[in-house]
């Protein structure tokens, strides 16, 4: 996992509309990163629908939030849709962005042991550095933890 202080690495990865978005063409603006383990299911549901509905904050803070995960961009079409998302969703198919985070690895659920993402935020600064991380996220309420840090708030 990366640190604070650490440059974030560059990439390009396809939104849900199926163009590139390349990391390093938002500097200049905080980039809210945030990666979640599967497109409409509960936890992820939660997570992505919190930044959903403090959207005008986000905003009104200048931030651009955006959510990765390994599904396809037609997955992400169909979640971006299903609850109305803002924001747009990365699809990391071959999770390379997820190995340069650090958020790739072994997991178990009920008993099994598979490889996936960890729910993860990283806060990017305006000159893309980390300045911040949620190593492990509890999806309700999470946006607003965000949002504190954005504003320096504790």
């Amino acid at each position: 996992m990366l640190n604070v202080g650490d440059p974030a690495p560059d990439f390009t990865l396809p939104d849900d509309q199926g163009q590139p978005v390349t990391l390093s063409a938002l500097r200049g603006r905080p980039v809210i990163l945030y990666f979640y383990p599967r497109d409409d299911t509960p936890g992820c549901t939660t997570e992505a629908c919190s930044f959903r509905d403090a959207w005008q904050a986000f905003q009104e803070a200048g931030a651009v939030v955006l959510g990765v995960s390994t599904d396809s961009v037609q997955s992400h079409q169909k979640f971006k849709q299903k609850y109305g998302l803002p924001f747009a969703l990365l699809a990391d198919t071959d999770h390379r962005v997820a190995e340069q985070y650090g958020v790739w690895g072994e997991k178990k659920f009920m008993g099994k042991t598979y490889l996936g993402v960890s729910r993860v935020t990283y806060l990017i600064d305006e000159q893309g550095r980390i300045k911040q991380v949620w190593p492990k996220v509890k999806p309700e309420g999470h946006a607003l933890e965000i949002l504190k840090a954005l504003r320096g708030e504790r």
